[in-house]
Protein backbone atom coordinates (compact mmCIF):
# COMPACT_ATOMS: atom_id res chain seq x y z
CA UNK A 1 0.00 0.00 0.00
CA UNK A 2 1.46 3.36 -0.99
CA UNK A 3 1.80 6.15 1.52
CA UNK A 4 -0.94 8.07 -0.34
CA UNK A 5 -3.32 5.11 -0.23
CA UNK A 6 -2.56 4.57 3.46
CA UNK A 7 -3.23 8.20 4.31
CA UNK A 8 -6.44 8.20 2.28
CA UNK A 9 -7.57 4.99 3.97
CA UNK A 10 -6.75 6.43 7.39
CA UNK A 11 -8.67 9.62 6.66
CA UNK A 12 -11.67 7.73 5.34
CA UNK A 13 -11.58 5.42 8.35
CA UNK A 14 -11.71 8.39 10.71
CA UNK A 15 -14.58 9.99 8.85
CA UNK A 16 -16.66 6.85 8.32
CA UNK A 17 -16.97 6.67 12.08
CA UNK A 18 -19.19 9.73 12.09
CA UNK A 19 -22.42 9.14 13.95
CA UNK A 20 -25.97 10.12 13.01
CA UNK A 21 -26.44 13.87 12.81
CA UNK A 22 -28.00 15.96 15.48
CA UNK A 23 -28.58 19.67 15.71
CA UNK A 24 -25.37 21.61 16.09
CA UNK A 25 -24.33 22.90 19.44
CA UNK A 26 -25.13 26.53 19.94
CA UNK A 27 -22.59 28.33 17.84
CA UNK A 28 -22.65 32.00 17.08
CA UNK A 29 -23.68 33.56 13.82
CA UNK A 30 -20.10 34.80 13.45
CA UNK A 31 -18.76 31.25 13.83
CA UNK A 32 -21.29 29.93 11.29
CA UNK A 33 -20.12 32.59 8.83
CA UNK A 34 -16.45 31.87 9.54
CA UNK A 35 -16.97 28.13 8.95
CA UNK A 36 -18.65 28.75 5.60
CA UNK A 37 -15.99 31.28 4.60
CA UNK A 38 -13.16 28.81 5.30
CA UNK A 39 -14.83 26.03 3.30
CA UNK A 40 -15.68 28.39 0.43
CA UNK A 41 -12.12 29.70 0.41
CA UNK A 42 -10.74 26.17 0.18
CA UNK A 43 -13.05 25.32 -2.73
CA UNK A 44 -11.96 28.51 -4.50
CA UNK A 45 -8.31 27.51 -3.94
CA UNK A 46 -9.07 24.08 -5.46
CA UNK A 47 -10.57 25.79 -8.52
CA UNK A 48 -7.34 27.81 -8.95
CA UNK A 49 -5.20 24.70 -8.26
CA UNK A 50 -3.62 26.67 -5.42
CA UNK A 51 -2.51 23.75 -3.26
CA UNK A 52 -0.72 25.85 -0.66
CA UNK A 53 -3.81 27.97 0.00
CA UNK A 54 -6.14 24.94 0.04
CA UNK A 55 -3.83 23.08 2.42
CA UNK A 56 -3.70 26.15 4.66
CA UNK A 57 -7.43 25.81 5.42
CA UNK A 58 -6.95 22.26 6.72
CA UNK A 59 -6.68 21.52 10.44
CA UNK A 60 -3.31 20.73 12.02
CA UNK A 61 -4.42 17.07 12.17
CA UNK A 62 -5.06 16.92 8.42
CA UNK A 63 -1.88 18.86 7.66
CA UNK A 64 0.10 16.41 9.76
CA UNK A 65 -1.53 13.44 8.08
CA UNK A 66 -0.60 14.57 4.57
CA UNK A 67 2.59 16.50 5.29
CA UNK A 68 2.60 18.65 2.16
CA UNK A 69 0.23 20.53 -0.09
CA UNK A 70 1.31 18.39 -3.05
CA UNK A 71 0.30 15.12 -1.38
CA UNK A 72 -2.91 16.73 -0.12
CA UNK A 73 -3.86 17.99 -3.59
CA UNK A 74 -3.11 14.59 -5.15
CA UNK A 75 -5.53 13.02 -2.67
CA UNK A 76 -8.21 15.63 -3.40
CA UNK A 77 -7.87 15.24 -7.17
CA UNK A 78 -8.05 11.44 -6.93
CA UNK A 79 -10.78 10.98 -4.35
CA UNK A 80 -12.78 14.20 -4.02
CA UNK A 81 -13.66 15.36 -7.54
CA UNK A 82 -17.06 16.75 -6.42
CA UNK A 83 -15.41 19.30 -4.11
CA UNK A 84 -12.33 19.73 -6.30
CA UNK A 85 -14.41 20.78 -9.32
CA UNK A 86 -18.01 21.32 -8.20
CA UNK A 87 -20.75 22.36 -10.61
CA UNK A 88 -22.92 23.34 -7.64
CA UNK A 89 -21.91 23.99 -4.04
CA UNK A 90 -24.76 24.93 -1.68
CA UNK A 91 -24.32 25.23 2.07
CA UNK A 92 -26.91 23.47 4.21
CA UNK A 93 -27.25 23.20 7.98
CA UNK A 94 -24.48 22.85 10.52
CA UNK A 95 -24.89 19.71 12.60
CA UNK A 96 -23.00 17.89 15.32
CA UNK A 97 -21.62 14.52 14.21
CA UNK A 98 -19.76 12.39 16.71
CA UNK A 99 -19.37 15.47 18.90
CA UNK A 100 -17.86 17.60 16.12
CA UNK A 101 -19.35 20.71 14.54
CA UNK A 102 -19.94 19.68 10.92
CA UNK A 103 -21.04 21.75 7.94
CA UNK A 104 -23.26 19.94 5.44
CA UNK A 105 -22.99 21.00 1.80
CA UNK A 106 -25.02 19.88 -1.20
CA UNK A 107 -22.55 19.36 -4.06
CA UNK A 108 -22.99 18.43 -7.69
CA UNK A 109 -19.72 17.12 -9.05
CA UNK A 110 -18.26 17.51 -12.52
CA UNK A 111 -20.01 14.28 -13.56
CA UNK A 112 -23.41 15.77 -12.69
CA UNK A 113 -23.96 13.47 -9.70
CA UNK A 114 -25.13 15.01 -6.43
CA UNK A 115 -23.46 14.22 -3.12
CA UNK A 116 -23.63 15.57 0.39
CA UNK A 117 -20.26 16.73 1.69
CA UNK A 118 -19.79 16.69 5.45
CA UNK A 119 -17.04 19.00 6.68
CA UNK A 120 -16.05 18.34 10.31
CA UNK A 121 -14.53 21.52 11.69
CA UNK A 122 -12.10 22.27 14.46
CA UNK A 123 -11.62 25.56 16.26
CA UNK A 124 -8.03 26.56 16.94
CA UNK A 125 -6.96 28.16 20.23
CA UNK A 126 -6.99 31.59 18.55
CA UNK A 127 -10.68 31.11 17.70
CA UNK A 128 -10.24 30.51 13.97
CA UNK A 129 -11.81 27.50 12.28
CA UNK A 130 -10.12 24.86 10.12
CA UNK A 131 -11.42 21.94 8.07
CA UNK A 132 -10.84 18.63 9.81
CA UNK A 133 -11.75 16.35 6.90
CA UNK A 134 -14.42 15.83 4.30
CA UNK A 135 -16.79 12.90 3.97
CA UNK A 136 -18.84 12.46 0.80
CA UNK A 137 -22.16 10.64 0.89
CA UNK A 138 -24.31 9.85 -2.13
CA UNK A 139 -28.01 10.62 -1.69
CA UNK A 140 -30.10 7.65 -0.71
CA UNK A 141 -31.57 5.95 -3.72
CA UNK A 142 -35.26 5.15 -3.44
CA UNK A 143 -36.46 1.83 -4.76
CA UNK A 144 -39.75 1.65 -6.63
Amino acid sequence: MTIMAFRLAALLGLLIGLAVSAEAQDISSADRTAIRDIIQSQVEAFRRDDGDAAFGYASPTIRGMFGSSEIFMDMVRQGYQPVYRPREFDFREIVTLDGQITQKVHVVGPDGRPVTAFYPMTQLPDGTWRINGCYLQAPEEHQA
